[in-house]
């Protein structure tokens, strides 16, 4: 995955490759990792629909993977526990052991396949599948073992559900220091109401009013998101929607005194926050890729000073807040986008296990961020041999 994805992020053509291996697997020689890349090459070129197609005929005969391994001698063996779904939402494990000498072997865990006993070899495993719906059956699958995995088990399932809009809402709001708009789920039936003016927003939720933001449940990366401000505007909204249920929230205008807005994205490692990128446009519906970060020489030096100041600048101002955040959620390694209020609180917009860490970005532009993702890998692979460490010598 981290070589295809980096060669779409590059602009790079895929459709030869693609052509060469659809080829394959159309004739039969493809073999099933061959397949698989089909699969992600069809997402990164657009069809989702197709890539999860073949996907699942690849995941009817094999469910085992291994990814290529910088060395010849893995320091270590990760297994890592995925869910037959879209690439956005297992955590892109790949791009975080892609250069540590790491093996990494990938088990995807469907409904019409028992776990294969015994299980493969192994060091440590950790749940890389999302808590997003079409997940949940391989987090339930994967939660009836846990108790009996015999190596360490890291990120479990019952942690990962937790991080669903509403529950994390009632996990994080009383934490000092922290803002979290109380997240409403809603269906469409009551939603068309409030659209059509015969119901109050208030009947919903009693302390929701505009302007709000609304989103179907389970997207991620801004699919959906949309902020409204009247009844008409949500009228427009649902009749471009075919969802039947969404989350809700109120607007918050997090605008800084410039007008501009800025989010940020902190990964958790082992309890530890590490900055990943800082986001700044004109718009307040950011994610990085809409930013113009690389247009921008202004926007990165804010964004390296972020980077390079962050145990002493952001980490440090809301140090007790993120290390709530850690404590509560506890999860290994899981990721949140957030933001600072005017009046200087932190303002947490999600948290996930499989939000896009990477060392992608060119250089030339951005020549900060290869150090700071550097840091964050190394932190990665260290709380994974930590825990398999710790797990050999309590077998000794």
């Amino acid at each position: 995955m981290a070589k295809l994805a980096k060669a779409s992020f590059d602009g790079r053509d895929l459709k030869p490759l693609w052509a060469e291996l659809i080829a394959k697997l159309l004739d039969g020689t493809a073999s099933a990792g061959e397949g698989l890349d089909v699969a992600l090459l069809a997402q990164l070129l657009g069809d989702k629909i197709a890539g999860l197609a073949i996907q699942d005929e690849v995941l009817k005969s094999h469910q085992l993977f291994r990814s290529p391994c910088k060395s010849e001698t893995p320091r270590l063996r990760v297994l890592a526990l995925a869910a037959a779904t879209d690439m956005g939402s297992n955590t892109p494990i790949e791009f975080l052991l892609e250069n540590t000498g790491i093996e990494l072997m990938m088990l995807h865990v469907i409904p019409d396949a028992e776990l294969p006993s015994p299980l493969p070899d192994h060091d440590v495993a950790i749940v890389i599948a999302s808590d997003s719906e079409d997940c949940q059956h391989t987090l339930r699958k994967i939660d009836e073992v846990a108790a009996r995995w015999p190596r360490p088990l890291l990120n479990p399932p019952q942690l990962i559900c937790n991080l669903d809009r509403d529950k994390l809402y009632r996990l994080l709001a009383d934490i000092d220091g922290l803002v979290m708009p109380a997240t409403v789920p809603a269906e469409r039936a009551p939603l068309v109401e409030v659209a059509e003016e015969r119901e109050w927003l208030a009947t919903i939720a009693p302390d929701l009013a505009f302007p709000i933001i609304i989103r179907p449940r389970g997207s991620h990366a801004g699919v959906g998101l949309e902020k409204i401000g009247e009844p008409i505007e949500l009228s427009l909204y649902l009749d471009e929607r075919d969802e039947q249920e969404f989350f809700m929230a109120p607007f918050i205008d997090y605008a800084s005194e410039d007008g501009l807005f800025r989010k940020y994205r902190v990964a958790f490692v082992d309890g530890q926050p590490y900055a990943c990128h800082m986001a700044i446009a004109s718009r307040w519906d950011i994610w990085y890729l809409n930013a113009g970060m690389g247009a921008s020489e202004e926007k990165r030096r804010e964004e390296a000073t972020f980077m390079q100041t962050f145990d002493i600048g952001f980490g440090r101002r809301h140090g007790t807040a993120l290390a709530a955040i850690a404590a509560r959620v506890g999860l290994d390694y899981f990721i949140i986008d957030c933001a600072e209020t005017k009046d200087g609180a932190l303002l947490v917009f999600e948290a996930d296990n499989t939000a896009v860490v990477h060392d992608m970005d060119h250089a030339d532009i951005f020549p900060y961020k290869s150090p700071q993702m550097q840091k964050v890998f190394s932190a990665f692979a260290a709380m994974l041999e930590r825990h398999a460490v710790q797990a050999a010598e309590q077998v000794a």
